[in-house]
């Protein structure tokens, strides 16, 4: 049976990335299409660690990182200690699309992050950050032709960041627009069922320019608030093709994590450093050399906070004993819940990988994950030398206070409850 348009039972997504609550119930004062929901919103709490692929992809799995295997930006080689970027080919299990289309059921997505390199799906797909090559970020493949025609950005260049925030500013704005383009081009039809739309663009200002968007007497204010008024009409235009369908539908509306100013980074590797548990055996190429930890490596960490114990067993040039392992991991979580900022405590909590994520977890699952407290930024570079650094950035993720909205009231506790609503308004 073909349905009509008016007989679909519809799922809307718009995802608003990197979002606080409390920032939008501020904002909205000011911005008439975020008032239409920042007033209903309840607050949310982002999956451990609060990063957009971990987050991201507990939505679009309706799992926690235990299930799908993303636990951070990066992955390391256990052989060749080299390390690369996790993407959609390192998810592990089904996603949301591929129940759904099981189903019947025609899924359109666009720009939501950790879907790199697109794969197939009964619909259509650009991925989202880290994406390299338009080639590779849609599904079907022909829609390479009318993206290209319109000049597509796949991702805003965020290199000169707070340096030059109006040209920081000018990019995040091509983005949206061209964001907005595609939502045009999957939509019109209304030859779906499940639609998720994913605005990056307040992630990537935040992290740059946190403090202009909190703080009214800010010189970038201005600037700041002109953005977010172009946001703001992409968020309206969306809302309004949502409240134009007929039939019955849903929409939501989250961050993947909250944001806050920045008190400083925090590198865990400097740490463990300065504690004598990790050595290189040679000067880092630069920050994302790890092939410079030594065959004497105890511990190590990858962004933002996760540990690995250098075990024998688990990595080809270590040589931690199972029976040392525990004991060398208390001693890290001890000192590392002792350490202070201006005598502020950095971190809310060490846990290990069985505690936070159980026996069964799958993928590289860390040995240690801290969790910081409120405007603490972990880091885990291989060529720093101190503990604490501010390295051009004035915003940093949290876990608590993520913005999320429901059409119906319906709340989510977790990132993975968006993905586990829509997979049951199609049941």
């Amino acid at each position: 049976m073909i349905l009509t348009t008016s007989k679909r039972k519809r799922f809307v997504v718009l995802g608003l990335d990197g979002l606080p609550a409390s920032l939008a119930i501020k904002l909205a004062k000011q911005l008439p299409n975020l008032s239409r929901i920042a007033e209903k919103n309840k607050p949310l709490t982002a999956e451990i660690p609060e990063l957009s692929p971990v987050n991201w992809t507990s939505f679009y799995t309706a799992q926690g990182p235990e299930k799908h295997g993303i636990y951070g930006f990066t992955k390391l080689d256990r052989s060749s200690y080299t390390l690369s970027i996790n993407n959609f080919d390192n998810v592990i299990g089904p996603t949301i699309f591929d129940k759904l289309g099981e189903k019947g059921l025609v899924s359109k997505v666009i720009n939501l992050p950790n879907t790199y390199p697109a794969r197939p799906l009964r619909g259509m797909m650009i991925s989202g950050f880290v994406a390299d090559s338009l080639e590779k970020a849609v599904y079907p493949p022909f829609l390479k032709g009318p993206l290209t025609e319109s000049n597509f950005l796949l991702e805003a260049d965020t290199s000169k960041g707070l340096m030059e925030p109006e040209y920081l500013i000018s990019q995040v704005e091509k983005t949206l627009e061209c964001r907005l383009k595609a939502f045009d081009l999957f939509w019109n039809d209304l030859a779906w069922d499940f639609f998720t739309i994913v605005f990056t663009e307040t992630d990537r200002l935040f992290h740059f320019l946190y403090p202009a968007f909190e703080d009214t007497n800010h010189p970038l204010h201005p600037i700041c608030m002109n953005f977010m008024h172009k946001w703001d009409k992409a968020i309206g235009h969306v809302l309004d093709k949502f409240d134009s369908l007929t039939g019955e539908k849903k929409l939501i509306s989250f961050a993947d994590h909250g944001f806050t100013a920045l008190e400083t980074e925090v590198d865990i590797n400097a740490f463990l450093i300065q504690k004598g548990l990790l050595s290189l055996r040679h000067a880092p190429k630069d920050q994302w050399d790890s092939t410079a930890i030594s065959d004497t490596t105890k511990a190590f960490a990858l962004d933002p906070g996760r540990i690995y114990i250098h075990t024998e067993s688990d990595f080809d040039r270590g040589q931690v004993s199972k029976s040392d392992a525990t004991s060398i991991s208390k001693e890290i979580a001890a000192d590392l819940m002792k350490l202070k900022f201006n005598g502020q405590q950095v971190m809310e909590s060490v846990q290990t990988g069985e505690e936070l994520y159980g026996k069964q977890a799958t993928g590289s699952t860390p040995d240690l994950i801290c969790t910081a407290m409120p405007g603490f930024d972990l880091k885990a570079k291989f060529d720093r030398k101190e503990i604490f650094g501010f390295f051009g950035r004035t915003g940093t993720h949290t876990r608590e206070d993520a913005f999320f909205y429901s059409s119906d009231g319906q709340q989510a506790s977790l990132t993975r409850d968006t993905g586990k609503m829509a997979l049951q308004w199609f049941e």
